[in-house]
C-alpha cells in the first residue's frame, strides 16, 4: 500500500509539472495537443507501474528513486541534471512554438508524434521487465548479471534508445518543429552518461567486457 501511495504521488506531482511546462508558456489550456501527450505519458507509464506494483513492487519502489541526487557518480549527477534540464527545455519551447506559431505541423504528425511518446515509454517498459536491475540511476548490485536477450541483443543501453525515440516524439506530439533540435543536446548527455556508465560496468559487473564483444552498439543498431 505504501508503494502504492508512493507510485500515485509521483505521478501526480509529474503530470502536474508537465501542465506547468506546457500551459505556462502556451498561456492557453486550449492546447489540445499537449492533453493529448499528457494522456498518453499518463496511460503509458500507469500501466507499467500497476504491473509492476502487482509482480515485483520492489523494481517499481527502486524506479520512484530517479534524478540527480539518486547517482552515486559525480559525472552522473551531471548528466541526470542536464538530461531533465533539457527535457523541460523542449517541452517549454515546444509550448512557445505553438503559441507563436512558429511551426506548422499537421494533425497527423502530431499524432506520429505522440506514437512515437508511447513507443519509446514501451520500449523503456520492456527493458524493465526484461532487466529487473534496470535502475533509474547507475548502479551495480552484488548479485547482478549481464542480460543478453531481448532487446539487449540488438543495443547494449535499449533503456535509452527508448528513451530517445520518446524525446523526438516531444517536440511533434507538442506542435514543434523546432523542438526537434532538443535532440542534439540530448544525443551529447546520453553519449556523455553511456561512456561513462560503461567504465563503472566494465569495472564491476562480471561478463560485461564479453558482452560488449558480442553487442556492438550502444545506442542505434548499426549507428553507435
Amino acid at each position: 500500500m505504501k508503494t502504492a501511495i508512493q507510485a500515485a504521488g509521483t505521478s501526480l506531482v509529474g503530470l502536474l509539472l508537465f501542465g506547468l511546462l506546457l500551459f505556462l508558456p502556451a498561456a492557453t489550456f486550449d492546447y489540445w495537443q499537449a492533453w493529448v501527450f499528457i494522456a498518453a505519458f499518463a496511460v503509458s507509464t500507469t500501466v507499467l507501474a500497476i504491473y509492476l506494483l502487482l509482480t515485483n513492487p520492489a523494481v517499481l519502489e527502486g524506479r520512484m528513486h530517479a534524478g540527480p541526487a539518486a547517482e552515486t557518480r559525480t559525472t552522473q549527477k551531471f548528466a541526470s541534471s542536464a538530461l531533465f534540464l533539457v527535457i523541460a527545455a523542449v517541452m517549454v519551447f515546444s509550448a512557445l512554438d505553438h503559441r507563436f506559431g512558429w511551426s506548422a505541423v499537421p494533425t497527423v504528425v502530431t499524432l506520429a508524434g505522440d506514437v512515437l511518446v508511447v513507443i519509446g515509454l514501451g520500449i523503456g517498459s520492456l527493458v524493465v521487465l526484461q532487466n529487473s536491475y534496470a535502475a533509474a540511476n547507475i548502479k551495480v548490485e552484488a548479485d547482478q548479471k549481464v542480460i543478453s536477450t531481448g532487446l539487449y541483443r540488438l543495443v547494449r543501453h535499449p533503456m535509452y534508445f527508448g528513451s530517445l525515440i520518446f524525446m523526438v516524439g516531444i517536440p511533434l506530439a507538442l506542435d514543434s518543429y523546432w523542438g526537434l533540435f532538443g535532440i542534439i543536446p540530448v544525443l551529447i548527455v546520453f553519449a556523455f552518461r553511456i561512456v561513462d556508465e560503461e567504465k563503472l560496468l566494465e569495472e564491476e559487473l562480471s561478463g560485461y567486457i564479453d558482452y560488449t564483444r558480442e553487442v556492438q552498439y550502444r545506442l542505434v543498431p548499426h549507428v553507435w
